[in-house]
């Protein structure tokens, strides 16, 4: 049986980085900075431009994990993409990072959407598929856009301030 081996890394985080000290000014949040690192070790997150999706995030770092193991796209067999919050409900991530990484050319693409564990049931599955000689090289993305849907009012500082936006991408 193939083994199977993580070949390349890629990430990419957005430019708007959030401090603590811009949690701290926001009156709904009741929070400060010694507060936030106490409990959390953040010093600060990215946050998604006006604009910017998920699937933008994932490009770069899908190219970067591409370039980081000496291949092309046309390397690839087969993409598996982890989110918690896709661009659209349908068409998935998967399909849309597909067309943008490799325009005409076709290969089968999908979305895992079970939250935290994304990413590591894509790693089992691409494993999977390693091993039985389905696919050579698949490209795994996880990539989140949580700034977007942050209510700062409801979820308060207990949750909001644990959240940012990037995406991490390996090719196996």
């Amino acid at each position: 049986m193939r083994n199977t081996r993580i070949l390349g890394v890629g990430m990419y985080l957005p430019e708007r980085e959030i401090t603590n000290q811009e949690f701290e000014a926001m009156e709904e949040l009741q929070t400060t900075d010694e507060w936030i690192r106490q409990r959390t070790g953040i010093l600060t997150r990215r946050f998604v431009s006006e604009g910017q999706s998920g699937t933008d995030l994932a490009v770069e770092a899908s190219k970067e994990a591409v370039e980081n193991a000496g291949l092309t796209p046309d390397d690839i067999d087969f993409i598996i993409y982890a989110t918690l919050s896709p661009d659209y409900f349908f068409p998935g991530n998967g399909c849309l990072l597909q067309e943008r990484l490799f325009g005409e050319r076709t290969i089968g693409a999908l979305d895992v959407r079970t939250q935290c564990s994304g990413f590591v049931y894509s790693l089992s599955m691409a494993d999977s598929l390693i091993k039985t000689g389905q696919y050579e090289r698949i490209l795994i993305v996880g990539a989140e856009v949580h700034s977007t849907a942050l209510d700062f009012t409801f979820s308060g500082r207990d949750v909001t301030v644990l959240f940012g936006d990037g995406a991490g991408a390996v090719v196996i």
